[in-house]
């Protein structure tokens, strides 16, 4: 199963070549620690974990700001769901 990434299912444009790219390429899409978490390309299923990512036509800061908003948002149930057991959700869990 080949499971989708935040900026192919929330339609942002802020990935490489994305429609919005001209306000930043998001941290979720770009290569770093957090590549492949969550079954996902980059941090393209860890978002929530990444400050400055772009939620509902805004760039949001840092984690403690958006987390809340995080938790509400359809593409992080998306990926609890999918992952199950195996769902990542910490910087701390990650570095397991």
């Amino acid at each position: 199963m080949k499971y989708k990434n935040c900026w192919e299912v929330m339609k942002c444009g802020r990935e490489p070549n994305g429609k919005n790219e001209e306000l930043g390429v998001c941290p979720a899409a770009m290569p770093g620690e957090y590549d492949g978490m969550n079954n996902g390309k980059y941090g393209g299923r860890f978002c929530w974990n990444l400050a400055g990512s772009f939620c509902k036509g805004v760039i949001q800061g840092s984690i403690a700001q958006k987390i809340n908003n995080c938790l509400d948002c359809a593409f992080f149930n998306i990926v609890n769901d999918e992952e199950g057991k195996s769902f990542i959700f910490t910087h701390e869990e990650a570095k397991k």
